[in-house]
């Protein structure tokens, strides 16, 4: 999910700031709050769950406090009641702490993908064609704190979503660089690997007779 978070306090001269309501303290306070919000108001037994802030836009100058600071970040959870409960977590949360130091936080979240759940019985039917495709080399993949709009296909018909290792021969994809970095490298070799695991599983399930 989407959070958007506006921060608004009252404009001035940096070299007085009592006569200002500074909404630049109050965000660093409402950014170190959220981290409390998972550590201390999630139940992480029942499902884990991430509050990042990756945007934080305020201020014109050096020496001037401005009216409002603006905030994105992101929610990821796995199980609605846990959503639920971070919606209003994180609402109370920055609402209150902006409050502690007199400016006022304005909280508006957009709710985004639902979690991406393999069809169980699709993973078990699908497995041995894959270990085929990729010459055996397939792992179970770990839980996830991307977001996928597969989800919604999932929902629909039984779904099953697969990663495509993509790390050049002889490096260690622990160490490689991952998506989202300057140094992310894509081998197309993978491709092969790839179209040959797609195609084999749409064979399969046709031949099935699968009524799904």
């Amino acid at each position: 999910d989407v959070l958007n978070i506006t921060v608004s306090g009252q404009q001035g001269h940096g070299g007085m700031p009592w006569n200002t309501v500074d909404p630049v303290v109050a965000s660093a306070y409402v950014i170190a709050g959220l981290q409390s919000v998972v550590s201390r108001r999630a139940d992480l037994t029942k499902s884990p769950a991430v509050v990042s802030v990756g945007m934080i836009h305020g201020g014109s100058s050096q020496n001037v406090i401005p009216d409002t600071v603006k905030m994105v970040g992101t929610i990821r959870s796995y199980d609605p009641e846990a959503r639920k409960q971070l919606h209003a977590d994180i609402k109370q949360a920055a609402e209150h702490i902006a409050e502690g130091t007199y400016a006022k936080a304005q909280v508006d979240i957009l709710p985004m993908y639902d979690v991406t759940d393999n069809n169980d019985a699709l993973a078990n039917q699908m497995l041995p064609v894959l270990k085929r495709a990729a010459e055996a080399g397939v792992v179970p993949g770990s839980l996830q704190g991307a977001s996928e709009d597969f989800s919604y296909f999932a929902k629909e018909v039984p779904g099953l979503y697969i990663f495509l290792g993509v790390t050049p021969d002889g490096e260690e994809p622990a160490k490689a660089a991952p998506n989202h970095n300057p140094k992310f490298f894509v081998d197309e070799k993978a491709l092969v690997v790839g179209t040959r695991a797609m195609a084999a599983m749409a064979v399969n399930f046709l031949m099935s007779g699968s009524p799904n």
